[in-house]
Order: C-alpha cells, then structure tokens, then sequence
C-alpha cells in the first residue's frame, strides 16, 4: 500500500524545531515538508489528484516559498460536504469534528504521525507561553461537557488544555441533557464554583479549594457572557494569584455579540481580579490543527509548523502584508486527510512581526471577521465542486 511508504522525514524535522517563531531557518524544512506531504496526497486521495490535475499542479513542482501561492487549496466548506481521507479509516488513530455551528460538520482524521507532531507543537508552544504548571488548578471549561456522542475538535482541544496543570476539578459552562438531547448552559452552576473557589471573604484553610489557582478554558464568548452577569448583579471575586484565563474556539454564532479585547480584559479585571498579562489566547480550527497562541501583546504571530497567504477575494491571487483578503491556511502536519492548504471563509490581515513588539520577527495574523460563503463570489466554489464530482 502506498500511504504506509511515506515516512515524511522533512516533516519529523520541522516539527522538532527548536524555535517555533523561526520561519528564516525552517523556510527550506517547511517547504521539504509541504512537497513531501503533497506527493503523499496525490498518490493516496483520488479527489486530491484530481484537483491538482485541473489546475495543472505536479507535487515535484513545488521548490520555492513562492510557489506555495500555486498550491491547489480546498474550501473548508468542502470537508461540511464529504469525507475526504488518504489513508484507510481503521488505520486513523482519531476522527474529530467541527463545532457544526452551521448545520454540518468537518471530519478530520489523524493517523499516529500527525498525532505525535501535534504533541511536540503542543509542548514547544505552550511552554514558551508558559501554560504549563505543576501547581494544581481547578478548571472552568466555557465549552461543552464530554460525552459519547461529541467528538468535536474543540471539545477534545478544551479537555486537552485541562492537562496543562494538574487539575482539582472541572466545571463546564455547556452541559448534555439527556432526555432533551442538547447542550443547554448551566453559568449559576459556574459562578457557584467560582464563588467555592475563591474563599469569599472567609479566611482560606490549608484544606480550603481556595488556595489554588482557578484555570479558565473555552469560548470567549461565554465566558463574556459571565462576567457580564456576574457585574450586572455585583458579584465580584479575587481569584488565587496565578489564575488564568485562557480562551479559544471564537464567537461562533455569537458574532453579532463580539466585542473588543480590551473590555473583556476590563471585565476579568473587575470581576475576578485576574490581570490582562494572564489572559492568553488560542486560535485554530479542525480543517487546520495548528496551535496559534497570542504573544503578550495579543498577536497571533505565525509558528514554523504553518504558512499563512492572504488571497484577493476576487482573483484569490496572493496579497502582501498589510493587505485584507481571505485567509488561506498551510500545514504539513496530517497525513491522513488533505489539509496543507485549506481556504477559510476568514477575513484577515498578515502583518510583519516587527510591527508587534514583542520581539518575535515572525509575521501575526489579524483576523478580522467571517464573511460567510454566501459572500465569497470566487473561483473557491468551483474547487469545491470539482472534489464533489
């Protein structure tokens, strides 16, 4: 079988990288990687080839950074439509899903390989942002309480986060309901912890549950949504020094709702007593498992392990930084499904790292907004129908 000969070597190497904001030293391993995977893909994904065969792309073809532009990508609305693998599904040691926020779902799968490279980013990302600890915490997850039935990505990602520490307890903010087969959101039952977790204003025994850290995991949204309530009717905390808020998975259907960073940071302020430096955000998807963590001034400065090209939403030619256009997502990480380059229905803005701060030099990613795909009049619907046919 073919898809058991590809060892991906070049891209064991790039992610095992020491430093994961160097994109000058790993350009050539990145590249390597992205051929290697590409070459993979083709030979094992019928649908794949196809899509490179209409756009008259060879594998062998890809040599240069430039020519990652001309890489064929896929619309991630496309994995909503059909599975779409390159090894056989009992060989996949994982399947996760999309939120499905839009009715339907992605479903990506990862073999052994992919797994073991998104470990090692895992600890070299989140030991540069310090998230790991040996200090016990006790766990507010603002997202879904596990259950047999959900195997979404940003599930698993928020009880993976929930290892970061060792963890006391774990209180969700979405819990299952049974016999009304939904989520449905339980925040009294949150701020409840809260309040057991913080000692009030009662003296902290040794045995107290508030003499440890409190460690926020999930979605912004909700977890605005609860300190909104809790000012609005003056419940006001002071959290164990080394809490932290840690929040990803976006708006989601709460777009409308968003609103800036900054009175998120006030409202963490002024209602638990946790800093803004302790506040840290994550930003990914299924269709592109690659963790991007915000810097200390909040940009989300692109890893080693990606590549990221802003495409005019009319001709999708490439863009250059500082220009708004629809992102496009590029990873060597999965072998067992064709995601090294996906199109998100994202807005954004590459900048150059230099106009951070924070002394990384690697480019940062400012997402700007959804467009939705009844907006997106490109060729993009095209690709999509073509890997449908």
């Amino acid at each position: 079988m073919l898809w058991r000969a590809f060892d991906m070597k070049n891209r064991r190497k790039l992610f095992s990288a020491r430093d994961p904001f160097d994109l000058e030293e790993t350009e050539e391993r990145f590249v390597q990687a992205m051929r290697e995977n590409c070459r993979f893909q083709y030979k094992n994904c019928p649908p794949y080839r196809r899509l490179c065969r209409h756009f008259g792309f060879r594998p062998g073809s890809l040599k240069t950074t430039e020519e990652l532009g001309r890489l064929p990508f896929i619309p991630t609305v496309n994995f909503k439509r059909r599975k779409l693998f390159s090894v056989p599904e009992k060989s996949m040691i994982l399947q996760a899903t999309s939120s499905g926020t839009s009715g339907r779902v992605s479903k990506i799968g990862f073999a052994l390989g992919d797994l073991w490279c998104g470990l090692k980013m895992v600890l070299r990302i989140g030991s540069w942002r310090g998230v790991f600890s040996i200090r016990p915490a006790h766990y507010i997850v603002m997202g879904y309480k596990p259950y047999r039935g959900n195997q979404t990505a940003v599930t698993k990602t928020a009880f993976g986060a929930t290892l970061f520490s060792p963890a006391l307890s774990r209180t969700y903010a979405l819990k299952y309901n049974e016999s009304k087969q939904r989520y449905e959101p339980d925040l009294e039952g949150v701020i409840r912890a809260l309040q057991k977790f913080s000692g009030g204003r009662k003296p902290a025994g040794i045995f107290s549950p508030a003499v440890f850290p409190v460690r926020f995991m999930g979605f912004p949204s909700y977890t605005y949504f609860l300190l909104r309530q809790m000012e609005e009717r003056g419940i006001f905390l002071k959290l164990k020094k080394g809490s932290r808020i840690m929040l990803g998975g976006g708006w989601k259907q709460f777009y409308k709702e968003q609103v800036e960073k900054e009175e998120l940071y006030r409202l963490a302020k002024k209602v638990l007593d946790v800093d803004e430096e302790n506040i840290i955000e994550f930003f990914g998807a299924v269709e592109h498992p690659i963790l991007y963590c915000d810097c200390e001034r909040h940009h989300f400065h692109v890893p080693v392990y990606s590549r990221v090209l802003i495409r005019d939403a009319d001709t999708l030619e490439p863009l250059p930084m500082g220009q708004m256009g629809l992102v496009n997502l590029l990873t060597p990480m999965v072998k067992a499904t064709p995601i090294l380059s996906v199109m998100t229905d994202d807005l954004g803005v590459l900048h150059p790292g230099s106009e951070c701060g924070c002394g990384l030099t690697a480019p940062y990613l400012e997402v700007i907004g959804r467009v939705g795909l009844k907006d997106i009049k490109t060729c993009a619907a095209g690709a999509a129908e073509l890997l449908n046919q």
